[in-house]
């Protein structure tokens, strides 16, 4: 039979076929290869007593996100909050960079608007000029919750952020669930972990939204530095217009891309940018 993996928790998949769950386990050859099936896949199973299985092949994927690790998702939410954590712009710009290295669909959301109101119009203005779609809500307040429900609507989609800004929340309020959600440690100001696996919810108006552990540190893509740019949607327009063919819009002359810092590019996204090209 075919399924596919919605949740995976210490070796064990639960596989959902036809709205029916089979616990699996995954077949030994996949840890003599060095793959490992993860939530999302499509795969094959055998099935035996108590609706137990057997993971026999994972069928290829249209897509995959390595932090979180997940596959075949039709858009990922990267979400972070106005406030409580702090928002840093360096941390949201490498979960987009991810999803751009993996050509999967993003869009920001932008919890706890009740908070803090600058901090949403501030990233309105940088990222509605990069080409991103943003959604600021509140799920405690019930804050523009419709206009996310609808998006989601009949997708796979998955949140993606760092601990604490509120995903869990947010598919509460759009699923009518009641999982389990942290709290914001005082000490360090951060998150605390709540999620610690990675699963699908099907959602009332269709579709799947997915939870996942979040994630307050992210490594950038490793990338040829020529190929970096491409990482950052609005450099896009003025790769190819440099002065020089191999020019890392760092300190060349007659760069294209550095006469648009401060016009249609940000220069808080430009910062970025110089961070992940200085990684070497």
């Amino acid at each position: 039979m075919i399924g596919t993996i919605v949740k995976g928790v210490a070796g064990q998949y639960t596989v959902n076929v036809d709205n029916v769950s089979y616990i699996c386990n995954a077949r030994g050859l996949f840890r003599k290869n060095k793959v490992s099936p993860i939530v999302g896949d499509k795969v094959t199973i055998t099935t035996a007593e108590n609706n137990t299985g057997t993971i026999l092949e994972i069928l290829p994927r249209k897509n995959a996100l390595n932090r979180p690790k997940i596959a075949n998702i039709d858009c990922v939410i990267i979400t972070l909050a106005a406030a409580q954590p702090t928002l840093h712009f360096a941390l949201l710009d490498r979960y987009l960079m991810q999803a751009e290295y993996e050509q999967i669909s993003a869009v920001i959301c932008i919890n706890k608007i009740d908070l803090d109101k600058k901090i949403p119009q501030l990233v309105q203005e940088i990222y509605t000029t990069a080409g991103y779609e943003i959604f600021a809500v509140s799920a405690e307040k019930q804050l523009n919750l419709a206009t996310l429900s609808d998006f989601v609507s009949n997708k796979t989609t998955a949140l993606a952020g760092p601990s604490g800004v509120g995903k869990t929340s947010l598919i509460n309020a759009l699923t009518e669930n009641t999982l389990q959600t942290g709290v914001i440690s005082q000490k360090i100001g951060r998150g605390k972990h709540t999620t610690r696996h990675t699963e699908f919810i099907p959602l009332n108006q269709g579709g799947y939204i997915i939870d996942t552990p979040g994630f307050s540190s992210l490594e950038p893509p490793n990338l040829p530095q020529l190929q970096r740019a491409t990482l950052f949607r609005e450099f896009n327009n003025w790769i190819g217009n440099c002065k020089f063919n191999d020019c890392l819009h760092v300190s060349e002359k007659d760069c294209a891309i550095k006469n648009q810092v401060g016009k249609t590019i940000d220069a808080r996204r430009y910062a970025s940018y110089l961070e992940l090209v200085e990684k070497g």
